[in-house]
């Protein structure tokens, strides 16, 4: 989980605040001494945790923090409020070229899996309306245009490659043509990478730079290596001059120091990181929200999002349209499955929940509740369409068929029927209540 080590001791730090009702200038201290060590633990930069907790302790020792009615409350929003700041402050959009046509420059070192993120930014800016084209500029690597190829076929996204061709900035050209050519509104570059910064890597960028004219440039670095993908980013930032930094693995970084220190240092946003190995896990960067995330207060804006993705109007009023009619079957209720798996999942949809940070998860056996939703799954696919529409017809004998046919016991069986009625019951409260207490959070569950 993102941040889970610095997450868990910053949590830790304001529950003692919590429990003291009225701070004193001693108490404010020791927590910054303690989120000072938590940070720093955390792999950010000295400098930036010194310039973090001066910020953080000038405001939390004014009068009208110290006075109010909860001292501690207000030094924790003003945590988060910093941590928003240090992080860019904003969501860092993309750059579209106003003619309509858009040449985004992919850089970066080897490994930090920058062939498979530009897959992953086609499914995006797909999603987002775009039609996108790839072009393999690695002339170097071996296999690194069949991997680019084998990415774009799966995700349906066309690859222009020139075999052959040793020169990667006329590569690029003919991509910019072809695209444009054949109507693709968004051209992604993917260039060579090295295993270090070095002048000749250097100038060939700035010759790709050249020729293609990027309206965006996109440094791909890796959450794991911690402080090195930011002196990475600040060393391309200097040489090339970069818009913006996709950071992969961020879902694996327990630490998080990249992500906090690299706007900071380099000056330049993060604008999309990795939260999966899955193609459409690829998401824009918001740092409020995961200032929110840090701090356990979830990240419900970024969760509602996914259920809209997930889950659109026809679908949410068939449903209810169903449920007003007391007509949710357990084809509705295998399909809800599937909207869990679109949502990445559902220990990602936790991590999103206010207050679920990894202790509170502890009681939660997340391979087992994996584990039961396939199994449920399993027993429903065993059903007769017949049976999904009118469980009331499951009789001793046919429950005994779906077992032996799903490999799960009878027991298993009759556990789903009750959650089902449970679910149908807890649904049903929502096309019961008036409507101006309706919000679009009905749209899945």
């Amino acid at each position: 989980m993102a941040f889970e080590g610095l997450s868990e001791k910053l949590q830790s730090v304001f529950k003692k605040l919590k429990g003291k009702g009225v701070l004193t200038e001693a108490d404010i201290d020791e927590a910054m001494r303690e989120v000072k060590l938590a940070l720093l633990e955390a792999d950010v930069s000295f400098k930036i945790v010194k310039d973090f907790v001066a910020g953080v302790k000038e405001k939390a020792l004014g009068e009208e923090v110290l006075a109010s009615l909860t001292p501690a409350q207000q030094v924790i929003k003003i945590v988060n409020e910093e941590l928003t700041a240090l992080m860019g402050g904003t969501n860092s959009k993309l750059t579209y070229s106003p003619k309509g046509f858009t040449v985004i420059l992919m850089a970066g070192l080897q490994g930090t899996g920058k062939t498979t993120t530009c897959g992953k930014l086609a499914v995006w800016l797909r999603k987002n309306g775009k039609k996108p084209m790839l072009a393999a500029c690695d002339v170097y690597r071996p296999a690194a245009i069949d991997q680019l190829e084998i990415v774009g076929k799966s995700i349906g996204v066309p690859v222009f490659s020139m075999r052959g061709c040793k020169d990667p900035e006329v590569i690029a050209e003919q991509a910019c043509k072809e695209a444009e050519y054949k109507g693709y509104n968004v051209l992604i570059l993917d260039t060579s990478g090295r295993l270090h910064i070095d002048d000749d890597l250097m100038d060939e960028l700035v010759r790709i730079k050249k020729r293609a004219k990027p309206h965006e440039i996109l440094l791909v670095v890796d959450a794991m290596t911690g402080q090195d993908a930011v002196v990475a980013a600040q060393g391309f930032n200097e040489k090339l001059g970069i818009d913006g930094i996709i950071m992969t693995k961020l879902d694996g970084d327990s630490r998080g120091g990249a992500a906090l220190s690299a706007k900071a240092i380099t000056g330049k946003p993060i604008k999309f990181v990795g939260m999966g190995e899955k193609m459409d896990a690829l998401e824009p960067f918001y740092p409020d929200r995961m200032a929110s995330r840090i701090l356990g207060m979830g990240d419900m804006l970024t969760l509602i999002e996914k259920a809209q993705e997930s889950y659109d109007d026809e679908k949410a009023a068939e449903l209810e349209k169903k449920m007003r009619k007391n007509q949710f079957t357990l084809e509705d209720f295998l399909e809800q499955f599937g909207q869990i798996k679109n949502m990445g999942g559902l220990a990602k949809m936790l991590n999103m929940m206010p207050g679920m940070n990894s202790k509170a998860m502890q009681d939660v056996d997340m391979d087992q509740s994996e584990r039961e939703m396939a199994q449920m799954e399993a027993i429903i696919q065993s059903m007769t369409v017949e049976e999904r529409r009118d469980p009331s017809i499951l009789n001793a004998s046919r429950r005994k068929r779906i077992a032996a046919g799903s490999g799960q016991s009878v027991s298993k069986i009759n556990q789903l029927i009750r959650k089902y009625e449970e679910t149908r019951k807890m649904m049903k409260q929502f096309t019961t209540a008036p409507k101006h207490k309706k919000n679009k959070m009905f749209r899945g569950f």
